[in-house]
This record gives structure tokens, C-alpha cells and sequence, in this order.
């Protein structure tokens, strides 16, 4: 630690300095008396504690005066922590020729530690430019791997091949077949035909797709989809009321899907609540018409680019649409008046991949569009239709499926009866004593007997048929009966189970007509 000058030194070099230099001050009052050469010396503790406030008042009221050779010229920043060495009345601290060395070299060159700091942030740029390169590296081979695109498809075909049948070597039915149960169940229920022209659409009832409007028929058979036609039919009424009906045009008469489109989802459940699987629904519902607007703004700009470059291509299906059609098109996209009216133009198979993509639409809603509005050959396979075919072994009972049942019906039936005996089946599984899925051998109209009984071989214990474990099944009465009646000994029969609850909440004012359907 260096010498620590005292008062009456620094004092002098006060005054040796203004002499040389010849200025002339005015007196100043000083915080303490000015330093003089005393003869008596002062006690150490007073010189070397000097007082804060007293220098305080002394810096805000004068500057120091500093020889001219010193490096000090320039002002010094204010420090923030008073230093023990410093000099009295603002005077700086006591410096040396080594001391002026260091401070020059320290200002001439930057610290170690701001190197570090530099060097670190140089390389973390450079981790952050490499991270950014690898990324986006990634993302292009993401693009191009055909692999990743395949995860990201949804599979929509149901594992159905058009044309094609899953059970080539089951030879049932052939059309005679066909034929004999298409005259005794329209002997039993009456006739059935299909219509020639489409009737207007019924805002009380939702029906299964008996409507003009494709997307119209569409939504109302999602709606049918899991429940009963009152059901379905009450959620139908809900969004006549919520959101209006088309006043023109070809949906003219029912709900305005593109104000559906654009409502909340919470306003659309409100809508459709009664009916039952509201969350669903709507969901379904909202993105189906989403999409619906999509397609329809893309095909319209295809037919613009095609008409401004002169060119005959256009949207799929637009090679066997008239000039009328395609402009009506325009103009309904440009209305935002949502359609899919365009599907009319393409074939069966195309058609019915086409609205297995949306979302909740299955092969059999797919095939009651195809069948009721766009009035092509299609055997639709509902609950009643999946459990007769089985019973009059059309298809394998023991691997049969609802959707394998379709694919291979669709091959076997002829065209002209697929409509007929879609509906004379339905009302025979809704009606019959013994084919019903909640009546058993037990039940007292099970007497009355079946007009097809001699063709089915019915399964299920309750039917009296075999079960699982190939044992014969006896009939459930009594006591036994009413505790377990909707229960199913066997794995066939609990495909049913919904088919049974619909039926049993259906009460004799709200039967579904005939051509509403029963999903499971």
C-alpha cells in the first residue's frame, strides 16, 4: 500500500501550480479550513479519516484543480464506492508512473474475459446456423419421401377392392336366390320399386338421402347413422330451426349448409343434441362441409384456368358435364352455395370413393347416397340387412362383416333388386316375430312363424341356433329371460346390441318409416 499524502502536501502543489502558471483564482470557501503550513501536527485518525458529507458539498460546489502535466484532464466518472486511498475535497486518488502504465494498457487492449465472452458468442452463431441447416435438411427429405406421405394418407377404402368380391368361393346368392326372396318378402311387406324422379326434401323428416341435393343427402344420412328415425328426424328439425332454409336453387327447401359451415361447433351440437351423439355428429358435420367448400372454390378455379387457356379439361367428372352444368357450378361456388352435386357425373365406384373420405362416412352411408339420390345400383348393408344375409347365408356367418357383407352382395346381387330388397329386408328385420334381433324362441309371437323361415338357419342362443362352441342354444324364459334378455351368449349376437336398444326405445308413436334406417 502506497504512502498516503498528506493535507498540507497536497496543498503546496496547489500553489505551486497556480504560481507557474500564473492564474489567478478568486477565494473559495472550503469545507474545512484551507490547508496552511501548521506547525503542529494532527492525529493520525483525523487525516486519515476524512468526512463523507464534507466532500460531498465540496464536489457539488467546485471542480478540482489538477496540474497541467497530469493525465487526469479529462473528467474522471463518478464512482459508485468510495475508495479508502482517495484524497481529500475531490483532489483523486494519489497516482504513479506504473500505476498510469497499467490504466493505459488495460484501455488500449480489451479484457480476457470479453475475448471469452466474444469467442461464445461467435460460436453459439455458428451452432444456431448449422442447427438451422440440418432442419431444413430434414424437412426436405420429409417432402420427398414417399414413405412419410403413405403414414400421413387416411386409408378410406375400407379394405374393399371395387368389382371384387372377399369371398370369391361362397357361391351365395345367386339371382334366383335373389329373385325368391324378392317375391315372398314383397308378398309379405308389399311391393317395393324405385322412384322414378326424386321427391322434394321433408323438413320433418331426415330420411337417408331421398333428396335432390347430394350434399344434402349426405348430411342427413350421417345424421340416420347409430339411431332411430324420430331421433334422427328431431336433430334434422334442429337445424331447420337454427340456421334457416335455401330459398333457391337446387338445395331449395332445406337447411343453408354454408351458414352450418360457419357457425361454432358448439352452435351445431346445440342444433342436433337431441338426436343422440351430438359430439360426434356435429364434429363430423362441420368438417364435411368445410371440405365440401374447399372442393367446390378448387374446381371452380380449374374450370377458369381451363375456359382462359382455351382448353376442354377441367375438374374430375367435368368430361361428361354439359356447358349448363359447368357454369351452374361456377356460380354456385362463387355463391358459396355448397354442393356435391359434380358427383353426379362421375361413375359408381368413383362416386362412392369420393365421399368415403369425409369424415364418419362409412360404406353403408356412402351406398344410401349412391342408391336414394344419385339413384344408382347399390346394395346398402344395415344392421337388419348384415344379420338376414347372414341368416340366409349370403355371406360366411362365421367371418362376414358388415362392410365384407357389402363388397360381396354388391357383386352378387343383380342391379335391378339391389333397391327392393334393401327396403323389403329392413322392414322384415324391423317386423318379423322370429328375425328381429330382440325376439327368441321363448317370446309369445314367435308362434306366428316367418315367411322366409324355410331359407334362414337363424344364429344366436336365443334363436335356437349354435353358438360359438358349435352347441345347439336353448331359448331364455321366464324369470331368466327378463334379468338377461338383452344380453347375447355369443359373439354374433353382440353386433346386435345396439340394433336391439334402438328398437327397444323406439315407442309405436315414433316408429321409423320405412325408409329410415336403423344403424349399429
Amino acid at each position: 500500500m502506497s504512502t498516503r499524502t498528506t493535507r498540507s502536501a497536497a496543498a503546496a502543489s496547489v500553489v505551486k501550480t497556480q504560481e507557474a502558471l500564473k492564474v489567478e483564482e478568486e477565494p473559495q470557501q472550503l469545507s474545512s479550513p484551507p490547508a496552511t503550513p501548521a506547525p503542529a501536527k494532527k492525529s493520525a485518525a483525523k487525516k486519515k479519516t476524512p468526512k463523507p458529507k464534507v466532500e460531498e458539498a465540496s464536489e457539488a460546489r467546485a471542480e478540482p484543480i489538477t496540474p497541467a502535466s497530469s493525465r487526469k484532464r479529462t473528467r474522471a466518472p463518478v464512482k459508485k464506492e468510495e475508495d479508502p486511498d482517495e484524497l481529500p475535497h475531490n483532489l483523486g486518488p494519489p497516482t504513479t508512473n506504473g500505476d498510469a502504465k497499467v490504466e493505459a494498457a488495460e484501455e488500449a487492449e480489451p479484457s480476457p474475459q470479453k475475448k471469452r465472452a466474444r469467442t461464445s458468442k461467435s460460436k453459439k452463431s455458428e451452432d444456431v446456423e448449422s442447427l438451422v441447416a440440418k432442419a431444413a435438411t430434414v424437412a426436405d427429405t420429409a417432402k420427398s419421401s414417399p414413405a412419410k406421405k403413405a403414414k400421413k394418407a387416411k386409408d378410406t377404402s375400407y379394405g374393399l377392392t371395387p368389382g371384387q368380391t372377399p369371398y370369391p368361393d361362397w357361391p351365395h346368392p345367386t339371382p334366383e336366390e335373389c329373385q325368391e326372396v324378392n317375391r315372398i318378402l314383397s308378398k309379405a311387406h308389399g311391393e317395393v320399386k324405385a322412384p322414378k324422379t326424386i321427391p322434394m326434401p321433408s323438413l320433418e323428416v331426415s330420411g337417408c338421402g331421398e333428396v335432390p341435393s347430394v350434399l344434402d343427402a349426405l348430411i342427413r344420412t350421417r345424421l340416420s347413422a347409430a339411431t332411430t328415425g324420430a331421433n334422427s328426424s328431431r336433430a334434422f328439425q334442429g337445424l331447420v330451426k337454427t340456421f334457416g332454409i335455401i330459398q333457391e336453387g337446387v338445395g331449395k327447401g332445406s337447411v343453408d349448409w354454408d351458414k352450418v359451415r360457419r357457425a361454432d361447433l358448439s352452435e351445431v351440437f346445440e342444433a342436433i343434441k337431441s338426436g343422440g351423439l351430438a359430439k360426434v355428429k356435429s364434429k363430423d358435420i362441420k368438417d364435411i362441409l368445410q371440405r365440401v367448400y374447399e372442393e367446390n372454390q378448387a374446381r371452380k378455379d380449374t374450370y377458369k384456368e381451363a375456359e382462359a387457356s382455351n382448353k376442354s379439361s377441367g375438374p374430375a367428372g367435368a368430361d361428361n358435364a354439359s356447358e349448363e352444368d359447368k357454369k351452374a357450378e361456377v356460380e354456385r361456388a362463387e355463391s358459396n352455395v355448397l354442393s356435391l352435386d359434380h358427383l353426379h357425373m362421375l361413375s359408381n365406384d368413383e362416386a362412392f370413393a369420393q365421399l368415403v373420405k369425409y369424415p364418419g362416412i362409412d360404406p353403408k352411408t356412402a351406398s344410401c347416397v349412391l342408391l336414394f339420390c344419385l339413384q344408382r345400383p347399390s346394395f346398402a348393408v344395415d344392421t337388419h340387412v348384415f344379420r338376414l344375409c347372414k341368416y340366409l347365408r349370403w355371406v360366411p356367418p362365421d367371418k362376414a362383416t358388415r362392410n365384407s357383407t357389402y363388397a360381396h352382395c354388391e357383386v352378387r346381387v343383380p342391379d335391378d333388386l339391389k333397391y327392393p330388397l334393401h327396403q323389403l329386408l329392413i322392414r322384415h328385420g324391423k317386423s318379423c316375430p322370429r328375425c328381429r334381433a330382440a325376439t327368441g324362441e321363448g317370446g309369445g309371437s314367435w308362434k306366428d312363424g316367418c315367411p322366409i323361415d324355410h331359407l334362414v338357419t337363424r344364429t344366436g342362443a336365443r334363436k335356437g341356433g349354435v353358438d360359438g362352441a358349435g352347441k345347439k342354444g336353448k331359448a331364455k324364459n321366464g324369470k331368466a329371460k327378463k334379468e338377461k334378455g338383452k344380453k347375447r351368449a355369443v359373439s354374433e349376437e353382440s353386433s346386435e346390441l345396439s340394433d336391439v336398444a334402438s328398437e327397444d326405445l323406439t315407442s309405436e308413436e315414433e316408429a321409423p318409416s320405412d325408409l329410415e334406417m336403423e344403424d349399429d
